[in-house]
This record gives structure tokens, C-alpha cells and sequence, in this order.
């Protein structure tokens, strides 16, 4: 499909500023020295519970807080430079389906009382997977993106044809 220079232009501001905000997170977390995702975890409420727990557990919460930063940049990098979009896509759709079902926006969970707003079901979460979503099914580095320099934008196993 062709789109038409204001359509390939806001697909591409949406991924970009997916691509700022994740990637934003993610250097705030790696510069904090005192962040650590154990009291995001350990306060989940959801039917997952046990799963959070043991994240957030000794052994193991160094490994998560490493690859949440990581992923947070790398999926941040990747939408912002346009290079394996759909790659940092479905990574961002896998962590932030993780950070929802930590603590979902569903009355009866202490944890889906608003600190911003109010939620119902429906939080920022989720609107910015469906955002993503939406970049998953129309992608835009083949607009404005390193994959579009080096060609990349063929070579992946989720490429889309055009």
C-alpha cells in the first residue's frame, strides 16, 4: 500500500515518539543507581501473582531489572533509528502487555487504584500497545529509517510485503 505524505508522516511521529518514551524509561531506570523493579513486582495484584513474586525474588530480580532496561532501550533504539522495527515492536507489545498484567486497571485490584487519572480496564498501557499495534500493521521505516538505508526492511522474518 501507498500512503500519502501526511499518513506516512504521522505514522512515522507515532513510532518516534513510542521510540522516545520507551527509550526515555529505560535510560532514567539505568541511570537511577537505587531503581529496581522488586516493589513494582512484589506489589502486583493480578492472576499472575505467583509469577511476580518470584521475579521480584533475590535470584532473580538483577536478571530483570537488567533486561527491563535493556529491552526498554533496545526497543526504544529501534523505533526511534527505524532499524528491526518489528522486532522492537513485538517487544514492546511483550513488555508492556507484562507491565499491564502486573497491574491491570480492573476494579477489585487494590494495585488498579489511579496515581494518574482514573482507569477503567483501559490504562496508558494499553493504549500504547495499540498504538504499537497499529505500527505493527502499517510499519513506517520503510518511510523514515535506518532500515530503509541498509535495506533491512525485507530481510526479517516479520517484514510485511508491500
Amino acid at each position: 500500500m501507498n500512503y500519502n505524505k501526511s499518513q506516512q508522516f504521522v505514522l512515522v511521529l507515532l513510532r518516534i515518539f513510542i521510540g522516545w518514551h520507551f527509550l526515555y524509561e529505560g535510560l532514567i531506570k539505568l541511570l537511577s543507581p537505587t531503581w529496581s523493579a522488586k516493589r513494582y513486582l512484589m506489589s502486583s495484584e493480578s492472576f499472575l501473582d505467583g509469577f511476580f513474586e518470584w521475579l521480584s525474588a533475590d535470584g532473580m530480580i538483577g536478571i530483570v531489572n537488567i533486561m527491563t532496561i535493556g529491552l526498554l532501550v533496545g526497543v526504544g533504539l529501534s523505533l526511534l533509528l527505524g532499524l528491526f522495527e518489528k522486532w522492537g515492536i513485538a517487544a514492546g507489545i511483550a513488555l508492556l502487555a507484562l507491565f499491564y498484567l502486573a497491574h491491570p486497571s480492573i476494579p477489585g485490584y487494590e494495585s488498579s487504584a489511579p496515581t494518574e487519572g482514573s482507569y477503567l480496564i483501559v490504562n496508558k498501557n494499553l493504549i500504547e500497545m495499540a498504538a504499537l499495534l497499529v505500527l505493527w500493521c502499517f510499519p513506517s521505516s520503510k518511510y523514515f529509517g535506518l532500515s530503509q538505508l541498509f535495506n533491512f526492511s525485507n530481510s526479517s522474518k516479520f517484514a510485511t510485503k508491500s
